[in-house]
């Protein structure tokens, strides 16, 4: 078979990449709100779900409440809104099945590339197969549901593990058959992945210890929401669920902006908290971080447990720097040994964009450091595709939704108009004219690490990503979609097809 030619129809209307939140969030509007257009997800994995299917670690949970995970369109089930991975699973398979987007998804399918042709207003995507053959889609919108971290390699610490002679985990490639069982664990990181870890392998490890360099602000609460589950027993399914979801959507914004604002009010607070847990004898440097509350994500302790098993001597936090580790554990800088049969190196994410796929337009390659967002959806000059990046101080589906939302309204608006090319047009003068901001005003390690490669970011709406998902929901529904600079052209090329057919690449 011969490659696609110019004139012919594509394969899809809209290929999404990412069976996880993002892209099974995006099929189900476009079944929603699209269903006259074809599209088609394809997977890299064999499973759906993303994260949630990728992390296998002891305990892995959600670190917002499933009320504003998940999303706008269906309601959460169980009983508790803090969810472990399988509930989550559960969630998003039901969503495929019931709304016919499983018939949608082509697992074992690795975007290696994507090409935008003008003329034809249709990208090119090469997919690498599970066997390592290569073969072609065509569509003429692309939406990356790809995720913000690189699946295939974490973040590497660089520690020197030196005499160490027992095990050495990194949480993002646990193994399937770990046996812990009366084993000295140190998990090294103070993040969300080590507070989850910590109390979930304490039942069966003989001591865990969470050795961190630095501190990080926790945050304990209930697994179960009680207004949730009372207000499922009284009030029809949907309309409770927006009621729940719509008051933690308020109170993650204020507590924000309060910690934002009044930072030592809040450290009071989350000192309280933790003292109700561990006692007033507990050792507060070992919770009082070098940084205010939400500067960095705050970690998430449901149900106290990490806080239970310190108490019944179970767990414990070290606060210390890495001197070397030694055969049988760690020495830290104080002179102290950390004794182990097991490490776990809890240390970061390693950030990636676009999926690392190798995005470009008619053969040029795309820098995506030197493009603007658009509304945290799209990007300056850059047609036909879309991105979700979901917000750093609220759930990830909170972005997902107002972003699939947005996208086939922009759909509808180019059937409408005729129109094959939807790009968001930021001439050189109008750059010059911009202020740049900090995409992320975080300190976390990981955001850091990678803003080097992240897209940038104006003061000035639209061309930003903002982390404030009230305002963008409501800008992002208010606002007309032919704003001017949203530009909306038309191509030569047949953009419609309702079938698949891969083809060999070349």
């Amino acid at each position: 078979m011969t490659g696609t030619t110019a004139g012919s129809p594509t394969d899809f209307d809209v290929l999404i990449v990412g069976a996880g939140i993002s892209g099974i969030g995006m099929a189900a509007h476009m079944e929603m709100h699209c269903p006259d257009h074809s599209y088609g997800i394809v997977e890299m994995r064999d499973n759906l779900g993303g994260t949630w299917d990728l992390f296998r670690y002891p305990g892995i949970r959600s670190d917002s409440d499933m009320h504003t995970l998940g999303f706008v369109f269906e309601p959460w089930k169980h009983e508790k809104s803090i969810a472990d991975a399988p509930a989550i699973l559960d969630y998003l398979n039901t969503i495929v099945d019931e709304r016919g987007i499983r018939e949608h998804i082509r697992y074992g399918h690795r975007v290696i590339s994507a090409d935008f042709d003008r003329s034809t207003a249709r990208w090119t995507v090469t997919v690498e197969l599970q066997d390592g053959e290569k073969k072609r889609l065509t569509a003429n919108f692309v939406y990356l549901g790809s995720g913000y971290y690189d699946y295939d390699e974490p973040y590497d610490a660089g520690f020197e593990l030196g005499e160490f002679k027992g095990q050495v985990i990194h949480p993002q490639f646990w193994p399937q058959d770990l046996d812990y069982s009366g084993k000295k664990v140190v998990v090294i990181g103070s993040g969300a992945t080590a507070v989850t870890i910590v109390p979930s392998m304490s039942d069966k490890a003989e001591h865990v210890t969470m050795l961190q360099r630095t501190p990080t602000w926790m945050f304990s609460r209930p697994a179960k929401d009680g207004l949730a589950n009372f207000l499922r027993k009284i009030l029809p399914e949907e309309l409770a669920y927006k009621i729940t979801r719509f008051k933690n959507i308020k109170m993650q914004d204020f507590s924000f902006k309060m910690a934002r604002n009044r930072p030592e009010k809040v450290k009071k607070s989350l000192y309280k908290r933790i003292e109700k847990a561990l006692g007033k004898d507990y050792n507060k440097t070992d919770f009082t971080p070098p940084y205010d509350p939400w500067d960095q994500r705050l970690c998430l302790v449901p149900d106290d447990d990490l806080f239970a098993a310190m108490r019944a001597g179970k767990a414990s936090v070290v606060t210390a720097k890495i001197a070397r580790f030694v055969e049988n554990g760690i020495q830290l800088d104080n002179g102290d040994l950390l004794e182990a049969d097991i490490i776990i190196t809890a240390t970061g994410l390693k950030l990636a964009i676009a999926g690392k796929i190798d995005v470009s337009v008619g053969g040029e390659k795309v820098d995506f450091a030197q493009r603007y967002y658009y509304k945290g959806c799209m990007f300056s000059n850059l047609p036909n595709l879309a991105v979700v990046f979901g917000y750093l101080n609220a759930s990830w589906t909170l972005r997902a939704d107002i972003n699939s939302d947005y996208v086939c309204r922009v759909l509808n608006h180019m059937k409408a108009t005729g129109t094959q090319i939807a790009e968001p047009v930021l001439t050189p003068a109008e750059e010059v004219t911009l202020e740049e901001d900090d995409i992320f005003d975080f300190s976390s390690g990981y955001i850091q690490r990678g803003k080097h490669i992240m897209p940038k970011n104006a003061v000035e709406y639209p061309w930003r990503l903002n982390q404030e998902y009230i305002l963008d929901r409501k800008r992002m529904v208010d606002e007309p979609i032919d704003d001017g600079l949203l530009d909306f052209q038309r191509a030569g090329a047949n953009a419609r097809g309702s079938e698949e057919t891969l083809e060999p690449a070349e």
